[in-house]
């Protein structure tokens, strides 16, 4: 009777299970033979595990019998399932934005991309590529390391979106030293660099196709920021023969019904160019009569050099918008503090809705790193102590001075001498050295004599003969870094 009461109780379970999987099939990989530990609930007399019925499941309808594979009990059937192999649908690549499309920022691209690779294997590389002071000894004023670290315990919350109080008011009382007028601590905005702060310039101001006039050579962050905030950088052309001064008949050929704004970058990088008040004026001019925002990127403008003189834009005019940057990087040698500000000067009653999207875009950042804009007012109302590098005698002269005079000695090069700044930007004879890419020739450079440059073309100059060096190593170091220059140039053929 026992053997009898089993065998109907299987033939029971088997009618239920194989109605309750009618509709949606035996769970994956359920063979009609084989169910899994995980469905055998208990064990009774004279039977072997029993399957667990499926959950949430309609019963009625007739399709075979179908349990977990791993244990029989029954001999329904000995073939397992066909069951599919799983084949996972390849998902596409995660790919860059189409905003980005045509932004590139080629001065930390391949290149130094392939100088890292090469420190990696052991190489030693002289980096010349980079404006950054601290490494190559040019350290920050002790004072305002103090001020620093005295206020480092006080600047653990957030402060106000464009910045403390006691910094913008030194920045302002800074503009009235330069003659910038009508500028008060509302205009001011502290950023993180003066880098963010253009960005922030530029997302304020342009809608899609706006155009923007831009130096050519450039520093390619405007280029870049000016694409990414929907705008088309138009380049106005610096003439090498006039020391790179701007073309003024290029910037008013280029001016459209669509330009926003001018950007001016004066002490200039890459050239170290310094412009002269007759031509600041001549573009102010120029931007009065066509309502033009000015973008005045002066950020070197307490590195100049021999009787060169810094006019600052802002203080041309009270009837041109003007917006201005400059930070603690280059002068104050703490590129790392990403300390900058960015002042409006002018009309600002016109731009009332341009500086509520400037704002906006403060705001959303929250603000700037606290603790380093406490150097602010100690570093622009102390004692100016990049004049002891830029005055004859001094480290920054010298170098330059080294570089500008080496360079002209190599057969095949010349060099305009930089005003300012910390660059030089030689050319090199295309029909000599038959160059035709010049980030080629850098990368030939770096792998040969394992010192890096910046190839000219990263910064929006049409031509591939230029390349940019900074003159930051000490006086030897300078010199032997030419000299190899020279060496490898002698030969040099693409």
């Amino acid at each position: 009777m026992r053997g009898v009461a089993s065998k109907a109780y299987r033939a029971y379970v088997e009618r239920r299970q194989q109605s309750r999987w009618a509709l949606v099939g035996a769970p994956f990989g359920c063979s009609p033979v084989r169910p899994s530990p995980r469905c055998a609930r208990s064990t009774y007399p004279g039977t072997t595990s029993r399957p667990r019925l499926a959950r949430n499941t309609p019963a009625n309808t007739g399709t075979s019998l179908q349990v977990c594979s791993t244990t029989r009990t029954s001999p329904v059937s000995t073939e397992p399932a066909q069951v599919a192999p799983f084949a996972p649908r390849r998902r596409p690549d995660i790919v860059k934005s189409t905003k980005l499309a045509d932004v590139c920022y080629e001065i930390r691209g391949p290149v130094l991309a392939e100088a890292n690779r090469l420190e990696e294997e052991g190489h030693r590389i002289l980096k010349l590529n980079i404006g950054n002071p601290a490494p190559f000894g040019f350290h920050a004023p002790e004072e305002l390391l103090r001020d620093v670290i005295h206020n480092v315990p006080a600047s653990q919350g957030y402060c106000e979106s464009k910045g403390l109080y006691s910094a913008r008011k030194a920045v302002m009382q800074d503009c009235q030293r330069q003659g910038i007028a009508g500028v008060g601590v509302d205009d001011i905005t502290i950023g993180n660099g003066v880098s963010e702060l253009i960005a922030m310039s530029m997302q304020a101001l342009l809608n899609d196709g706006d155009e923007v006039l831009l130096p050519a050579p450039d520093y390619p962050l405007w280029t870049a920021v000016v694409k990414l905030s929907g705008g088309v950088p138009v380049h106005y052309r610096c003439s090498e023969a006039d020391g790179w001064a701007p073309d003024l008949d290029d910037i008013r050929a280029k001016t459209t019904n669509r330009t926003r704004g001018i950007v001016v970058i004066n002490p200039n990088n890459p050239t170290g160019a310094v412009y002269s008040r007759e031509t600041l004026e001549a573009i102010t001019s120029w931007s009065r009569q066509r309502d033009l925002i000015q973008f005045a990127d002066e950020i070197y403008a307490r590195i100049v050099y021999d009787d060169a003189v810094h006019h600052p834009l802002a203080s041309l005019s009270t009837d041109v918008l003007t917006v201005t940057f400059n930070g603690l990087s280059k002068a104050y040698r703490v590129a790392g503090f990403r300390t900058g500000w960015m002042v409006v000067s002018g009309p600002k009653e016109r731009a009332r809705d341009y500086m509520e999207g400037l704002e906006i875009l403060a705001s959303m950042r929250l603000c700037a790193n606290v603790p380093t804009q406490h150097a602010i007012q100690g570093a622009l109302g102390g004692h100016q102590s990049i004049e002891d590098y830029t005055a004859p005698g001094g480290s920054l002269y010298e170098q330059r001075r080294i570089a500008h005079s080496m360079l002209n000695q190599i057969e095949g090069v010349s060099c305009v001498e930089p005003g300012g700044a910390l660059y030089a930007f030689p050319k090199l004879d295309r029909e000599r050295f038959n160059i035709v890419d010049d980030e080629r020739f850098v990368l030939d450079l770096l792998r040969k004599e394992r010192i890096l440059v910046v190839q000219g073309s990263a910064f929006n100059i049409d031509t591939p003969d230029h390349f940019r060096l900074v003159f930051l190593p000490r006086a030897d170091e300078l010199t032997n870094a030419i000299a190899r220059i020279g060496d490898f140039l002698a030969t040099y053929r693409q």
